[in-house]
């Protein structure tokens, strides 16, 4: 087990323009305009310290330095950076937009003051070890603020981070034709039954009516039905269910832009069979646009402006033009029809209809070029082309239904999605004027480009090796365990109640604390005591803080954590997550309704520094939940609005956050055979034991020698913390990313002091 750190150093001066990259689906703030002041919000804080209240007002009245720095909200949910977006942040990092293009994944601000750029790679460790040794890795989550999911690592980490090319094996990948995808490949190079379209279909073709998103699926993915409480007021089509194999087609795509309360609907295109558009609208939404989204839409303030067509004449329009047995096809079509805000049962969603490994979704553009042979969504246009698009879903899923999933199976899409993504990056700066071909070089390429060496920190002599070394496995702590250690935290037990106590009243009190798994009630006891099982490990630290002591009934109740191995350290694990530099600015919200993030908007002048709102929602049903996470960018901007929302006015319960954004999504994600019943302890056998031991040293001698690197940095580092994940025989466990900026980064430990 070796720590290793790619070291990039970069001296040229460049022109100092900021570097602002937009994410494609984060619609969640607005960009800073220059010039403009912040605005103070009066202090609303009757009777808080004197103290506490001058260093808010102080926080809020800093000028925005021109320092480099990162965005704080990094990634969409259930985001996995690739190693080959790690490969072109290093090379932007390096040489910057005049001669790379900018990464899609984060916002790298003001990056040609950039000083140094390093990489420490942990071979051998992976997201689930990071949080097994959560406690020694005490300098990492301290000191870096954004972390994000790796994939597990290929058979050569360093080189897919680096950008070393590599040679295609024989048969795996056929040499590409000029500027397209490469040829199917063969039969013999495919098995075929572990493709998830056969999984799903089988190899003979498919009805129309199996193609169809069932009810269940529909839930899972959002899609708007009759009787959800968010879809009260969307409009039904004229759809009576008489859905058959000869029912009619028909493709749907919309374009929003971002308003005040959220996405709205600018455009509208539909396209019958045939291919002709029998309807292309565009709209004027109902509230105040904030950004056009021209990038993706197409459409400006120019475009829209002379436009009177609102909501409710596509509405009508729609439901005049759709037959009753009208099927509708288009790609993420439950985004379309959220906009819409209309009602339809029958669809074919070709996003889901074209199925990717492990829940991932190809994109429209690929499947039209892979499938068939189009060029969609081209650069050189001003954004997407509605009707382009709804035509070409519509011809997808009729590609599907006659040819079949075994035709589908064969052409690979997975090998050929994985090969354009390599050669994305070399063919996007050919429509970028000014931008110097460096895409398709390696880091090292970069860095000789502008006189500058590679230097490896490494343990070993021959620092080459590193390219042809696999990382090493080490089996340690199950994802079972993983799971069942965040269950057992999230648990509590609290008691001794009467014998007549009132049941009911007591589960809504536990409940108002946040999402509850599983109410048990314990009767071996003396007395009656409960066990309750949260969703959220916040929901059952709020419980303890707020509930242990109190009288119930005349009886002075306990609510605690059950006392187990896997317990033993929680109120130090507690303790420690809340000093996370992620949590810092971060709280938990329990009891906020469907109308929350609109009342939270309309006073959003109590709530300065409010970055994300981070509403969740139940997987099956479709339904938001009734707890939330608000990201603000200082713990004071994020301590005051607490203290708002707790008040008489917004009446909500709540706490810091003391679990990262991102580990929420991985233990969702984890396969159900890991979802351990509580009460199932399970003890690692001694050779496992004295594995762990070992890992645990190492954990620690680890974040020493990096904590001892780090303060060495000059300001203005780019530092990256890479754990790449693992390959074994017992399975695949994903990588952790840890990133943050030098100056950044010791402003957020500076602030978990004071």
């Amino acid at each position: 087990m070796d720590a290793h750190a790619l070291r990039a150093l970069s001296t040229e001066t460049r022109a100092a323009l900021p570097s602002v990259m937009e994410p494609e689906r984060d619609g969640t703030g607005r960009h800073p305009r220059k010039g403009r002041k912040r605005k103070r919000a009066p202090n609303t804080l009757i009777g808080a310290p004197e103290a506490m209240r001058a260093r808010w007002d102080h926080e809020e009245r800093q000028p925005v330095a021109k320092k480099p720095r990162l965005s704080t909200v990094l990634l969409a949910e259930n985001c996995e950076v690739t190693h080959g977006q790690l490969c072109e942040l290093l090379k932007y990092a390096v040489l910057g937009k005049s001669c790379v293009s900018k990464p899609r994944w984060c916002q790298l601000f003001h990056q040609n003051r950039l000083k140094n750029v390093v990489v420490f790679v942990l071979r051998g460790m992976s997201q689930l070890h990071f949080y097994r040794f959560y406690l020694e890795f005490r300098f990492l989550r301290k000191a870096f603020r954004h972390k994000f999911c790796l994939p597990p690592p290929s058979s050569n980490f360093l080189a897919d981070i680096i950008g070393l090319k590599k040679k295609e094996p024989t048969g795996e990948l056929p040499k590409t034709l000029e500027g397209s995808l490469p040829p199917a490949i063969s039969k013999a190079s495919i098995n075929l039954q572990n493709d998830p379209i056969i999984q799903k279909y089988g190899l003979k073709k498919v009805s129309l009516i199996r193609c169809l998103l069932t009810k269940e699926e529909m839930k899972t993915f959002s899609f708007p039905l009759q009787g959800f409480p968010d879809c009260e007021n969307f409009v039904p089509t004229k759809c009576d269910g008489s859905v058959t194999e000869n029912s009619p087609l028909f493709g749907l795509d919309c374009e929003m832009c971002l308003t005040s309360k959220g996405r709205e609907l600018t455009r509208v295109s539909l396209v019958a069979e045939g291919g002709t558009c029998i309807m292309d609208e565009l709209v004027k939404p109902d509230n105040k646009i904030l950004d056009y989204l021209t990038r993706f839409s197409g459409i400006t303030k120019k475009i829209l402006n002379p436009v009177t067509t609102k909501l409710k004449d596509v509405q009508r329009q729609l439901k005049a033009l759709l037959p009753p047995d009208a099927v509708l096809v288009g790609h993420s079509l439950d985004l379309d029809l959220r906009a819409l805000k209309m009602i339809h049962p029958y669809v074919i969603d070709t996003s889901l209809l074209y199925i990717r490994e492990q829940g991932r979704r190809f994109k429209l553009k690929f499947l039209a070029k892979a499938i068939l042979g189009k060029d969609i969504q081209c650069p050189n246009k001003l954004g997407h082309d509605a009707t382009e698009d709804a035509r070409t879903t519509l011809e997808l899923a009729q590609y599907f239904l006659k040819y079949g999933p075994k035709k589908i199976a064969e052409l690979n899409l997975h090998a050929l999605v994985h090969h354009q993504e390599l050669q994305a990056a070399s063919q996007e700066p050919r429509n970028t004027p000014g931008v110097i071909q460096h895409s398709n070089t390696s880091v090292t390429e970069c860095l000789d480009s502008l006189g500058q060496k590679l230097l490896f920190l490494s343990q070993e002599t021959d620092a080459s090796e590193l390219f042809s070394r696999n990382c090493r496995t080490i089996k340690c702590f199950s994802n079972k365990q993983m799971r069942l250690k965040w269950t057992e935290m999230s648990t509590v037990y609290a008691g001794p109640f009467s014998k007549n106590c009132d049941l009911r009243a007591l589960k809504r009190l536990f409940k108002s604390f946040g999402p509850v798994r599983s109410i048990t009630v314990v009767l071996e006891t003396h007395q009656p005591h409960l066990c309750v099982q949260y969703e959220v490990l916040e929901a059952a630290q709020l419980a303890i803080e707020s509930l242990d002591g109190i009288l119930v009934e005349g009886i002075c109740i306990k609510v605690q954590r059950p006392v187990t191995e896997l317990t033993l350290d929680g109120d130090t694990l507690v303790n420690e997550l809340e000093l996370d530099s992620e949590n810092q600015g971060t709280i938990y919200l329990s009891g906020v309704n469907e109308n929350f993030k609109d009342c939270l908007l309309q006073q959003s002048s109590l709530f300065l520094g409010l970055e994300a709102v981070i509403l969740p929602k139940d997987l099956k049903s479709g339904m938001p939940k009734k707890y939330c996470f608000l990201k603000f960018k200082t713990f004071g901007s994020a301590q005051r609005a607490l203290t708002i929302l707790k008040g008489k006015e917004w009446k909500l319960k709540g706490r810091h956050a003391l679990t990262p954004r991102h580990l929420h999504a991985w233990l969702r994600g984890l396969p159900p055979e890991s979802r351990s019943p509580p009460g199932l302890h399970v003890i690692p056998p001694p050779s496992e034991q004295q594995s762990l031991q070992t890992l645990k040293i190492a954990a620690w001698r680890w974040g020493r020698k990096i904590e001892k690197l780090y303060r060495s940095l000059c300001p203005g580092t780019l530092c990256l913390v890479l754990l790449p994940g693992t390959q074994s025989i017992h399975g695949s466990l994903s990588g952790l990313g840890l990133m943050g900026i030098r100056d950044e980064e010791e402003s957020t430990i500076a602030n978990m002091c004071l």
